[in-house]
C-alpha cells in the first residue's frame, strides 16, 4: 500500500511538472496593449473648406516684375508681413536682395505668378517667406507670436538673408513685447466673458464660443483680438483674466496666435503650440484662415495631448493578472515538483531491484528537466522537435503510471531523447544534447 502510494505521488509531482512546464511556455507569448480611448479631435480639414482663401490678386508676372526691378521692397496691396527694415539691411550688407510682399489667401494661380517674378531674390506671401530655393520657418514659440500675432517675420528674414549669403544664422531677439492691459480694457473684456463666455474685439473674426472635449466642462472663456502692430507693446489679459476667473481656461487669441492661461497652462500650453504652429505654421502663414478655424484646430491639440494622459489624467486601468504575479515562480515549483519525483522515484528504484535497465521515472524526470532548459533557448518560438519530444515525454509518463511494459516506456523515452537532441542541434548546444547533459557522455 505504502508503495502504491508513493507512485500516485511520484506521478502526480510530475504531472505538476508538466502542467507548469506547459504554463510556463504559453506565457512567454503572452502580451498586454492597453491604450487610451481614441482622441475625439475633428479629422483634418479638406483644404478650401476652411476660409482660408482671400478675395486679393494680384498683378500680372510682366507687372510685377517690372515693379521688383524699380524698387528693392515691392509691397502688394493687402499684405501683412512686416520686419525690423534696420536689422534686415544690415544682414543684406551690399548684396542685390529684392522682396516682394504679397498677401495671404491667395490662390493657386495667383501665388504662382507671384513665384514666377524671376527677378525677386525673396518672396512673402502672408508671412510665409522663400527666396532662392530656401523657406524660412520659425522653430520657437517667440518666433511663432511674433509671426501670427504681429505679423513681424523679421526672423524670417535673417534667416533667409543669411542662407542666401552663407553666413551664419543671427539670434533673433524677441519682437513682441507685452504691457499690462489697463483696468478699462480688463473690464470691457471681463464683462463679455461674464455675460457669454466670449469677447470679439473690433477686426477680430470669431463668431461665437466653440464647443471641445478640450474642455470637458465647458467653462473655457474665449477673447479675440485682431492681429496686433508690429513693434507696439501688446496687452496680456490672460493673467489679468485668471485672477478675475480663477480655476477657469482663459484662451485668448491675437490674430492668428493662441495664447492659454488657466489650470495646467504650464502643463500643455507649449506643447500645444510648438504641436499646432510646427506642423501648420507654413499654411497658416500662406492662408488667410478665419480665426474659428484657427482656433479650432487648437482646441483639436489640446483634445489629443489631453487624451494622451497629461491633464492629471489617471493612469489606464490595468486588470490583476494573477499568471503574470506568478509566472516568476513557476521555474522554483517546476524545480520543485522535479526534485520530489526524483526523490520518490529513487526510493521506488531502492524498492524494485528487479526492474531491469536504467530507472525509467529517473530518465523521465531527467529529460524532463532538460526540456524546461532548452524550451527557455527557443524564447518560446515553434520547434516541432521540442513539441515532439515534449509530447513523448507525457506519454511515457502514462504509460509509467498505467505500469505499461518498460520495453514500451524505454522506447517513448527513446523517442524523446531523439527529439531533444534534433532541439540541441538546432541550437548548437552540443551541451544540451541528453547523453551529454544526463552524465552519459557524447554520442
Amino acid at each position: 500500500m505504502a508503495e502504491r502510494t508513493r507512485d500516485l505521488l511520484r506521478w502526480a509531482f510530475l504531472a505538476a511538472a508538466a502542467v507548469l512546464l506547459v504554463v510556463f511556455l504559453v506565457a512567454q507569448r503572452q502580451s498586454v496593449d492597453v491604450s487610451y480611448g481614441q482622441s475625439p479631435s475633428r479629422p483634418g480639414i479638406e483644404e478650401g473648406s476652411a476660409g482660408e482663401l482671400s478675395t486679393a490678386t494680384v498683378p500680372s508676372v510682366e507687372e510685377m516684375t517690372a515693379m521688383v526691378a524699380d524698387d528693392e521692397v515691392v509691397r502688394l496691396p493687402g499684405s501683412i508681413a512686416t520686419w525690423d527694415e534696420r536689422a534686415v539691411r544690415d544682414a543684406i550688407g551690399d548684396a542685390d536682395v529684392r522682396v516682394l510682399v504679397a498677401p495671404p489667401g491667395l490662390d493657386e494661380a495667383e501665388r504662382d505668378r507671384v513665384n514666377d517674378v524671376g527677378n525677386a531674390t525673396v518672396t512673402i506671401v502672408g508671412t510665409h517667406v522663400t527666396g532662392d530655393g530656401y523657406a524660412a520657418a520659425a522653430d520657437r514659440t517667440s518666433e511663432w507670436r511674433a509671426q501670427f500675432a504681429t505679423g513681424d517675420v523679421t526672423h524670417l528674414l535673417l534667416s533667409l538673408v543669411a542662407a542666401i549669403r552663407d553666413q551664419p544664422t543671427p539670434d533673433a531677439p524677441d519682437t513682441v513685447t507685452w504691457r499690462e492691459p489697463t483696468a478699462a480694457e480688463v473690464d470691457a473684456v471681463a464683462a463679455d466673458l461674464a455675460a457669454d463666455g466670449l469677447h470679439v474685439a473690433t477686426g477680430a473674426t470669431l463668431e461665437r464660443a466653440p464647443e471641445s472635449p478640450a474642455f470637458p466642462d465647458g467653462d473655457a472663456l474665449y477673447a479675440a483680438l485682431p492681429r496686433q502692430e508690429a513693434g507696439a507693446p501688446v496687452p496680456r489679459y490672460g493673467p489679468a483674466l485668471t485672477a478675475r476667473f480663477p480655476d477657469r481656461p482663459v484662451v485668448v487669441l491675437y490674430g492668428d496666435w493662441v495664447e492659454y492661461d488657466g489650470p495646467h497652462a504650464a502643463q500643455f500650453a507649449d506643447v500645444a503650440a510648438a504641436s499646432l504652429y510646427g506642423q501648420l505654421g507654413e499654411r497658416l502663414g500662406k492662408y488667410s484662415y478665419p480665426q474659428r478655424a484657427v482656433l479650432g484646430a487648437w482646441l483639436d491639440r489640446v483634445t489629443d495631448i489631453r487624451y494622451a494622459g497629461l491633464f492629471d489624467r489617471p493612469l489606464p486601468y490595468v486588470p490583476f493578472d494573477p499568471l503574470r504575479v506568478a509566472l516568476p515562480a513557476l521555474p522554483w515549483l517546476f524545480g520543485a515538483c522535479v526534485a520530489v519525483f526524483l526523490v520518490l522515484s529513487a526510493r521506488s528504484a531502492r524498492g524494485r531491484a528487479d526492474r531491469p535497465g536504467p530507472a525509467a521515472p529517473g530518465r523521465l524526470a531527467r529529460l524532463t528537466a532538460l526540456a524546461i532548459e532548452v524550451s527557455g533557448l527557443t524564447d518560446g518560438r515553434s520547434d516541432p522537435a521540442l513539441t515532439r519530444g515534449i509530447g513523448a515525454l507525457r506519454a511515457a509518463g502514462d504509460a509509467l503510471a498505467e505500469h505499461l511494459p518498460d520495453a514500451h516506456v524505454r522506447s517513448l523515452l527513446d523517442t524523446a531523447e531523439a527529439e531533444f537532441d534534433e532541439v540541441a542541434r538546432h541550437l548548437g548546444r552540443p551541451d544540451y544534447r541528453p547523453r551529454a547533459y544526463t552524465g552519459g557522455g557524447a554520442w
